[in-house]
């Protein structure tokens, strides 16, 4: 199994994940230290998720995301672009509604949603900017974008250890786990080089959005950037 590299090609993405896709919750679960859980209940409380909402859950894997949205009424629709990923959210998750779609180009019309949300899957695109403009179209106005995305540990000692931890303990603990380290070696290297809050914020406004705000999570490890559409 191959790994993408830093520029991000969609293809590459999509094989590295169809590569890792049967474990890829498990070994998410380790790398993290338990707290991917923990996140994506955080994350569930700001979507704020009630029935009869519609909700966009794009690069949802094998849709650890989008269940509590189901189980809270809503109507959701997991969707990724790794047929790997679909085939492991359908079997897990069959009363999903999973589909194929990618991020620079949703098949998704108009303003169909009133939330969309992306989780660890935005620094995958290839176009940051396109993927919040295409999510900006498909929601309603005044409805909102919530993005879950690694981030920069707020506390200077800690963000030292935490980028000691991710090009280091990282792929050693994903060479002992998984079927494909070097895709993990490719998260580890993207999560580096991804923009802190602030600058991931001016990039959400840039694209269209309103009333950025952001929630940090496990001092910053994470951050929930949530904005409105006008």
């Amino acid at each position: 199994m191959s790994r993408a590299n830093m520029d991000k090609n969609p293809d590459e993405v999509a094989a590295m994940f169809d590569g890792v896709a049967k474990r890829y919750d498990l070994i998410n679960d380790l790398l993290s230290l338990g707290r991917t859980k923990a996140w994506r209940k955080a994350t569930t409380k700001i979507i704020a998720p009630r029935p009869g909402m519609k909700i966009l859950d794009l690069a949802a894997g094998t849709g650890s995301s989008s269940e509590p949205l189901a189980a809270a009424g809503a109507d959701v629709i997991p969707a990724d672009f790794s047929e790997g990923m679909l085939a492991a959210g359908r079997k897990a998750r069959p009363h999903l509604a999973f589909t194929k779609a990618d991020a620079l180009n949703l098949p998704f019309a108009e303003g169909e949603f009133d939330t969309a949300t992306i989780s660890f899957g935005l620094r995958n695109t290839q176009n940051t900017e396109k993927a919040l403009a295409q999510m900006l179209r498909v929601v309603k106005p005044g409805g909102h974008l919530i993005v879950a995305e690694f981030s920069s540990p707020t506390w200077r000692p800690f963000r030292t250890i935490y980028t000691n931890y991710l090009m280091r303990a990282l792929p050693w603990v994903a060479r002992k786990t998984s079927s494909n380290p070097d895709a993990y070696i490719y998260l580890a290297e993207s999560i580096r080089a991804w923009p802190d809050q602030r600058a991931l914020a001016a990039q959400i406004e840039a694209a269209g959005w309103v009333e950025i705000s952001w929630k940090n999570l496990t001092g910053g490890v994470v951050a929930v950037h949530k904005a409105r559409k006008p």
